[in-house]
């Protein structure tokens, strides 16, 4: 008798040499040390602490996307702390380190932390959102092409085309250093072991390995959903065309900048309905996030989904009922 279908909410992220999964109720970091043992880090930081107003549609996606900014880095400084017992000696403290230290003391490492999602924010939101928006105000400025330039509709699809060029070519050069693809071969351990337990298939080497690395419900897949709703968003917004050019580009990335919150949470639900939806009109919405996922991940091997594993099995709540998607 073939086994019922389990759709979680258990997601996560690669980190160095690792993996990070959060459930319900925990959230738990598994790496792989460079003496071959697996450590993990258990933290009771669930998805379900999330109350009353914190869990409303488009909001939640908002929040979600802020909180695994920081669950995340924070998974991932940890993860990277591992990885310096392999440079011998410790580096001498410089003075400004020293100065901090004394400082902040304690809390040195949630400013780090913070300050690092901020400049993550800052450097993905200028990268992959006003970065078009000035190169499309740019573009329009051009006399030869003006009566081609001068809709809103224009605007929107040039600007999303640039948009994904961009972070096409970006995910394309990052997924061709050595250590990216260490991380990218974490992520697809990840998605299997995820497959796995949805399929309800003990969670082992060898029954993980039987299941695809792609998964609809991917990080990946929730930034192709960010490209392509901001589209739809931003056709609707003033391109003001009244203002001397660079202030109406710097008008015009401020708007984009104000949206994006509406952005990211109507993502959100997207990719919530493309979750759990067999809709043969989701399951080719979805098509494009998967596709992307060849470069996003890789095949892992036996230690590599043996810590996947290990972030996994802490993560799955007593009552299934609670890690329903």
């Amino acid at each position: 008798m073939a086994k019922e279908e389990h759709i979680t909410s258990i997601g996560g992220q690669a980190v160095m040499e690792g993996v990070m999964m959060r459930g319900p109720h925990k959230t738990v970091v598994a790496v792989r040390k460079p003496d071959g043992e697996i450590e993990t880090k258990i933290d009771d930081t669930g998805t379900k602490s999330r109350k009353g107003i914190l869990k409303l549609p488009v909001i939640r996606g908002c929040v979600s996307f802020v909180d695994s900014l920081v669950i995340g880095m924070k998974a991932l400084m940890w993860s990277a702390e591992f990885m310096d017992i392999e440079g011998g000696e410790e580096e001498s403290e410089s003075k400004f380190d020293k100065w901090l230290e004394d400082k902040l003391g304690d809390k040195i490492k949630d400013v780090v932390i913070y300050f690092a999602v901020f400049i993550s924010i800052i450097f993905s939101v200028g990268l992959f959102m006003l970065l078009p928006s000035a190169l499309s105000g740019l573009v329009e400025s051009i006399p030869q092409i003006k009566p081609f330039t001068s809709t809103q509709a224009f605007t929107s699809v040039f600007e999303g085309v640039l948009r994904m060029a961009i972070f096409l070519g970006y995910m394309a050069l990052i997924s061709r250093m050595k250590d990216i693809k260490r991380v990218f071969e974490y992520h697809g351990a990840e998605h299997k072991t995820i497959a796995c337990y949805e399929a309800g298939e003990e969670l082992t080497p060898e029954n993980v390995r039987r299941f695809t690395r792609f998964h609809p419900r991917c990080g990946t897949s929730f930034l192709l959903f960010v490209m392509i709703i901001s589209i739809i968003v931003f056709a609707f917004l003033p391109r003001f065309d009244g203002y001397i050019k660079i202030l109406s580009i710097l008008l015009r990335m401020g708007t984009r900048l104000l949206c994006l919150p509406i952005v990211a949470g109507l993502s959100f639900e997207v990719i919530k309905l493309a979750g759990r939806s067999k809709n043969i009109c989701v399951r080719w919405l979805s098509k494009p996030g998967l596709w992307l996922q060849k470069l996003t991940t890789r095949e892992p091997d036996t230690s590599q989904i043996e810590v996947a594993i290990a972030s996994m099995i802490p993560c799955i709540p007593e009552n299934k009922e609670e890690d329903k998607w």
